[in-house]
């Protein structure tokens, strides 16, 4: 039997995660996950069901009749005894609350809030086109407004200064120079392949040793949802990666991480939670002030690459957005210098030169 990839290792662990919090909630849930599956990806179920058990929780607390019942034991109907004026109380609960289930305090930004009620949006879709219940309150409540926020990225002369940190470690303490002597090269790689391609950092832990190819310039990657793209790299990457595989050859990795090509000092497929780690160790050295993840990264080489060609829908197809006006939303301050420069390039007409005078 082949073995199985990350992005089938990471499918099945978030099934399994989702039946241990489907048991948690109202038996009536399980329908609702049944009749999101085709159209959603595990991970945006598992969110769905944070969101809901918050909500159920939200209703113990705050109505007297279910504080002393079990979520199980909570049937459908229930849904029909809410009102418009009890979800507007759950948005006021979702600015603060504590969590019911020891993780203390619990702040949500205006995003936070929209999610949530967003998927409170779905559930009640759900079972109000089913006809299994009579209203729809959730349908009338309105989003909270988001204000746009600043898209951070590294400038030109920070991702320089970025990987050179990365490369010599000389701002690090004397403890973190010792990892560093261990993990350089890889981790050199791996900051040059994000900043070089604009991957996913889920998309470049699941990277396996056969997803690269050397002779195309190609690697071959998951996409969120799980659909398989090719993308390429230059050359700058390739070296990077090149250094790191020879050093990769050296290495006997765990029993069921043989394929895997970045590993931890474990011998292991390194974590996504590792990468974001080591993103903001070297970018606190580089850019204090800035909060750099490797999605900022992704949005550097994004804004790098829309400079350099001016395609918006190459962007889109590289960074591998299904709807271009997410890209567009992203990069509008960019799409607006354009068009600002662009004013005067078309000559209407010729202009006669100036002559010089007696």
């Amino acid at each position: 039997m082949a073995a199985l990839s990350y992005h089938e290792q990471e499918t099945i662990e978030n099934t399994k995660k989702l039946r241990r919090l489907i048991r948690e909630l109202p038996p009536f849930c399980a329908d609702f996950f049944r009749g999101i599956e085709p159209r959603t990806s595990s991970r945006t179920r598992i969110a769905y069901a944070y969101d809901l058990k918050t909500f159920f929780e939200f209703l113990r607390q705050e109505n007297p009749l279910l504080k002393s019942r079990d979520l199980r034991d909570l049937p459908l109907s229930v849904l029909d005894e809410i009102g418009l004026m009890d979800l507007e109380e759950y948005m006021e609960f979702l600015k603060c609350y504590s969590s019911a289930d020891g993780r203390g305090e619990q702040v949500n930004t205006e995003r936070g809030i929209m999610r949530k009620i967003s998927s409170l949006k779905s559930f009640y879709n759900y079972f109000f086109h089913q006809e299994r219940i009579r209203t729809n309150p959730a349908a009338l409540v309105e989003l909270p407004k988001v204000h746009e926020k600043e898209i951070i990225r590294l400038e030109v002369d920070e991702v320089a200064r970025f990987l050179d940190e990365v490369e010599d470690g000389e701002k690090l303490t004397e403890k973190q120079k010792a990892y560093h002597a261990k993990n350089r090269v890889r981790d050199l790689a791996m900051m040059t392949l994000l900043l070089g391609t604009g991957l996913r950092v889920s998309e470049c832990v699941g990277l396996n040793l056969d997803d690269v190819d050397f002779a195309t310039g190609g690697l071959r990657i998951h996409r969120k949802g799980g659909k398989e793209v090719v993308i390429y790299f230059g050359s700058e990457v390739e070296d990077a990666l090149l250094d790191y595989l020879e050093e990769r050859r050296q290495i006997t990795p765990q029993p069921g991480h043989e394929n895997a090509l970045f590993l931890s000092l474990q011998r292991k497929r390194i974590t996504p939670r590792s990468v974001e780690n080591l993103v903001k160790k070297y970018a606190r050295l580089v850019t204090p002030l800035k909060k750099i993840t490797p999605h900022k990264l992704r949005s550097t080489y994004g804004t790098s690459l829309y400079r350099e060609t001016g395609d918006i829908y190459l962007v889109a197809d590289v960074l591998g957005h299904s709807d271009v006006n997410t890209t567009k939303k992203h990069y509008a301050a960019l799409e607006d210098a354009r068009r600002r420069s662009a004013r005067n390039k078309v000559q209407l007409r010729e202009h006669e030169p100036v002559k010089p005078g007696p």
